[in-house]
């Protein structure tokens, strides 16, 4: 079974990697980044969406680091245990009914 995972793994990446290989081959024409002020940059339009998607990789891990630094400091921080819980004596109980026919309940037409 641990094969067999290991096994789906690799042909995941596989997959992956050559979905991504053919993407590049196929997106080789020139493509253009216009930014303010007249400037542009011409690149292959594979670069193109590889530097978009490794700058908003690079902003969600930057958005996301000042939570994860809080996290860390919450689960490294001593526990405090609570105090035992006082026991409750529950009330004295009434005096159980005696009577267990069935006589006086009402039948509601069963």
């Amino acid at each position: 079974m641990k094969n067999l995972v290991w096994l789906l793994k690799w042909i995941l990446k596989a997959a992956i990697f050559f979905t991504l290989f053919a993407f590049a081959l196929n997106n080789q024409h020139e493509g253009a980044v216009r930014f303010f002020f007249g400037t542009e940059w011409r690149a292959p339009m594979v670069l193109v969406v590889l530097a978009a998607f490794a700058l908003g990789l690079a902003l969600g891990v930057v958005a996301m680091a000042p939570r994860w630094w809080r996290q860390r400091q919450t689960a490294r921080a001593p526990v405090v245990e609570p105090p035992a819980p006082v026991p409750v004596t529950p009330p004295p109980a009434a005096e159980a009914a005696t009577d267990t026919s069935l006589g006086n309940v009402p039948r509601h037409g069963l």
